[in-house]
């Protein structure tokens, strides 16, 4: 293992070579980054939420946040190349759920959380 001395020794030290390690990962903070920053446009966000809770199509999904069909579609892109949505086609119709991924459901229990929102059928976390 590589030695790693802080310029300054205002703590315990003994750590700071894995704290390094993990922080010189930053592809793996990229990642999180981006994935908040689909995010965090409150009206992409209020879609997200709503697709966490129940499958819409593109005209209920605008009747329900009072967008129009073209911007929801383009927040669904963006939320789908995330990797936190998926869809599927019935017939000629498009429908949105939230994917069932690690991240897409860290971030709804999060929102649940801090909107103070109980999912039915879902387990608070703490």
């Amino acid at each position: 293992m590589a030695e790693f001395t802080l310029p300054h020794h205002h703590s315990d030290v003994s750590d700071a070579l894995s704290i390094k390690e993990t922080l010189d990962k930053t592809g793996n903070f990229t990642k999180v980054a981006e994935i908040f920053k689909n995010l965090g446009d409150s009206n992409r966000l209020r879609i997200f939420c709503l697709l966490c809770h129940r499958e819409e199509c593109v005209i209920d999904i605008a009747a329900m946040v009072d967008m129009t069909t073209p911007a929801v579609s383009h927040h669904l892109k963006v939320l789908k190349a995330a990797g936190l949505i998926i869809s599927r086609r019935s017939g000629k119709e498009v429908y949105y759920r939230a994917a069932d991924t690690f991240e897409a459901d860290f971030l709804h229990k999060a929102v649940d959380k801090v909107m103070d929102i109980t999912c039915p059928g879902r387990v608070d976390i703490e």
